[in-house]
């Protein structure tokens, strides 16, 4: 394959191909003429001629071969103009995109470099006088640019091997024949290549491995090419046998690198698949291949010729599906299959488990997140946490009922019993439950990796819960917050049913992340609960009705007691409403200069009640479990940190604020509903100016003193609750000794001890797993 730079994809004269595809596009339309032409009347002629004898049967010979002659060579001009005009068209695409992000470069005087592979290096130039002091927002953008630069370098290499090998088979080797092989597009060319390396399973080579995996990345979500590429693996059981035989190599082949090649691999399947089974895509796959994925899931699928303990089909398919964004009517059957299946047998698919091995092996699951691939529920909840639409329908719908092979039969699948040993109706009361039965999803025994296995299913779990109510992949570097009525009522189940059961969230602490960030995601209608959803208060929305739950006063409050004794669900939650109380008083100011004075108390009284009574929860646990446990609080906060340094670097759209930068700070991103009366512009410096004077508790000198770990929790949290109606005041000339300036201080005061009292008398009790 031949190496680009960024500066040729971007300074290449693109002009050339085109005036080469129209002259190709001319080629066609002539040779088809002269194609007709020769069928028509050449060899029209010499088919109606009276001949006879030995000359007349070698001429008629000879006007049929160059017949087709003519024929084969509009064939393949035809091949050739539509490789070069798509070959064309997205380059035209990448070479736009690449000079967009050089200017980008240019903006933030960034210098980027080629270092060969299409691979770059970037850094700031030293300027004299300058620092060389960079913002984490500043470093954050110049990787984001230089990530996008190797990427669509990358990309046009791609395409320029794809066309390059392409029109060799086309051209052939024979330069005095025509009619070789034929394509109808770019896409039908990369995908035959793709099929053909597929083909070769575990024997690929690390070089073969790498360019199905560079055709696949860039095509993967193209149906044309996804649909051909499983089409070509020859069916269903081919696919999973693929995967499966790739899979398992990479756990005990010795090649650098080659366990990183197939995690990519996982990755590329997965989109791919998601792209193929889509129905609403022009191309996809029959609905044939979910009836056949549905029944090869309970039956085993040799690896090897001598296969004495095959995989599940389910365990394969599980592998490939935690990856891509899949339509409900395909992903929702299989995973409601799965469910019952474990609900009938939850040791069914512990049968095919490698009892020999060590725990960082992974089988059926290259990526290692989340088990090593032996339970397919895992892998169902992780395909449902990257496919909003289909996690909504999944916990909102009636349940299919499926029999053994898959296919749909009549009455109310079997679900299990809750703890009031009442018939269990829906998929999330099935997950958010204490009794769910698991077996340990690794390779062999160690009893770290047994414990630790413990909490995948609730984590993924959470990562379907979270696609489900905030409307995008839980994963999703950059999320927009997409709430509706079919999310709302799922986080009000979610509220009520955590709320009230604190003793299971204790049990599933390793969701309590994505609980938080749900909290986050729907803070403004927390706040409202709060004012007990009443119709006059400043909180209740003012559009799409529908999208926002009534959670009502009491189970806001229970739900925040819960995730106040988690330290991620307390870090999200805090975090998220100082931003939403600091956008809630911006809101408060008019163009004017005048100021809902009653709207701001309640912004503040509210916004300090949340933290009060989050830091009452946090203090009771700690109680309970020792200072040891505010360790991982302070950890969660320290995570976080990075929104310090990010500061004026808050990006707000589509009413919500996005924090953190990913990349520079290592957690999930959290969006958080914003009030936009103040504008984007506005709202991201006074919520910048505000991150800047967060303050976090610290364990400092209080040791194993739980009350002096207790009186810090307060005290910062306190402060912490005055951020946003000190930098108000600050904005708006708001003196502390002036009527308005008492009311806000009170509003403050009394509000966090409201929310620290009513957490103290009514909320949960501090859980410790006894």
């Amino acid at each position: 394959m031949a190496t680009l730079t960024y500066k040729d994809v971007a300074e290449v004269d693109l002009g050339k191909l085109g005036t080469a595809v129209a002259d190709w596009e001319k080629a066609v339309d002539d040779l088809k003429k002269l194609a007709s032409s020769a069928e028509n009347r050449m060899l029209a002629k010499s088919e109606t001629a009276r001949w006879a004898g030995v000359n007349a049967t070698v001429t008629r010979d000879f006007v049929k071969k160059v017949t087709k002659e003519f024929t084969d060579a509009h064939a393949q001009a035809q091949t050739i103009f539509r490789l070069i005009n798509d070959a064309h068209h997205d380059l035209v695409e990448i070479q736009r995109k690449m000079k967009t992000a050089l200017q980008e470069a240019d903006a933030l005087g960034l210098r980027i470099e080629d270092i060969g592979g299409g691979q770059v290096r970037w850094f700031f130039p030293h300027v004299r006088g300058d620092s060389d002091e960079r913002t984490q927002e500043q470093l954050t953008s110049a990787q984001s640019v230089a990530d996008r630069v190797a990427s669509l370098t990358a990309n046009a290499m791609e395409i320029d091997a794809s066309v390059t090998g392409a029109l060799s088979k086309a051209h052939g080797k024979d330069p005095a024949n025509f009619g070789h092989k034929n394509y109808d597009s770019l896409d039908d060319a990369q995908s035959e290549r793709a099929v053909e390396l597929a083909k070769r399973g575990p024997e690929m080579t690390g070089k073969e491995l790498t360019e199905l995996n560079r055709l696949m990345k860039y095509n993967a979500k193209d149906s044309d090419f996804s649909t051909a590429f499983y089409q070509g693996l020859g069916g269903p059981k081919q696919a999973l046998e693929f995967f499966g035989q790739m899979s398992i190599d990479s756990v005990y082949v010795d090649e650098k690198g080659r366990q990183a090649m197939t995690q990519e691999l996982q990755r590329n399947l997965g989109t791919a698949l998601a792209s193929a089974t889509d129905p609403d895509n022009k191309t996809h796959l029959q609905a044939s291949w979910a009836n056949e994925f549905r029944k090869l899931g309970t039956e085993r699928i040799p690896m090897t010729k001598y296969d004495q303990n095959p995989p599940y089909g389910y365990q394969l398919l599980g592998g490939i599906m935690r990856y891509g964004e899949y339509d409900a009517r395909f992903l929702n059957p299989i995973a409601e299959h799965v469910v019952q299946l474990h609900q009938k047998n939850p040791m069914m698919f512990a049968d095919s488990k490698f009892m020999m091995g060590t725990a960082d092996q992974h089988p059926f699951n290259p990526s290692g997140k989340n088990g090593a691939g032996f339970d397919p529920v895992t892998g169902m909840l992780e395909a449902l946490g990257h496919s909003p639409e289909a996690a909504k329908e999944f916990f909102t719908a009636e349940p299919t009922n499926y029999a053994e092979d898959g296919t749909e039969r009549k009455g109310a699948p079997d679900l299990g019993k809750n703890k009031d040993n009442e018939p269990i109706t829906s998929y999330l009361a099935y997950f958010a439950n204490d009794k769910y039965e698991m077996f340990p999803d690794i390779v062999g025994h160690d009893p770290d990796a047994v414990e630790k296995s413990s909490g995948y299913i609730s984590d993924s779990f959470g990562h379907a819960l979270e696609a489900a109510t905030l409307g995008h992949a839980y994963d999703d570097p950059t999320p927009q917050l997409v709430r509706d009525e079919k999310s709302a009522p799922i986080m009000a189940q979610v509220v009520q049913t955590y709320g009230d059961d604190a003793e299971l969230l204790k049990k599933q602490d390793v969701l309590s992340d994505s609980l938080g960030r749900m909290g986050a995601g729907y803070v403004d209608d927390i706040n409202w609960a709060l004012n007990d959803n009443a119709e006059e208060s400043i909180f209740k929305p003012t559009e799409n009705r529908e999208a926002h739950p009534e959670f009502q006063r009491d189970p806001a409050r229970q739900f925040l007691s819960a995730l106040g004794q988690h330290p991620d669900a307390y870090a999200e939650l805090s975090t998220a409403e100082k931003v939403y109380t600091t956008s809630m008083l911006a809101a408060q100011a008019g163009d004017d200069g005048t100021i809902n004075q009653a709207a701001a108390r309640e912004a503040v009284r509210t916004g300090s009640e949340v933290q009060g009574m989050l830091d009452q929860s946090r203090a009771d646990q700690i109680t309970a479990e020792n200072v040891k446990r505010d360790e991982e609080y302070n950890k969660a906060l320290e995570e976080r940190a990075g929104w310090i340094e990010f500061g004026a670097g808050v990006g707000v759209a589509a009413g919500a604020a996005f924090l953190p930068p990913v990349a520079a700070v290592g957690v999930a991103a959290t969006l958080v509903p914003v009030a936009m009366d103040a504008g984007p512009a506005a709202l991201e410096h006074v919520i910048g100016n505000s991150i800047g004077d967060w303050t976090e508790s610290k364990q400092q000198d209080s040791g194993e003193d739980t009350h002096a770990q207790r009186k810090a929790i307060y005290d910062a949290g306190q402060l912490n609750a005055e951020v946003p109606m000190k930098q108000f005041m600050l904005d708006h000339g708001i003196a502390r000794d002036e009527d308005f300036g008492q009311d806000l201080e009170e509003a403050w005061n009394s509000g966090y001890e409201k929310g620290s009292s009513r957490a103290a008398e009514q909320g949960q009790a501090p859980q410790t797993g006894d």
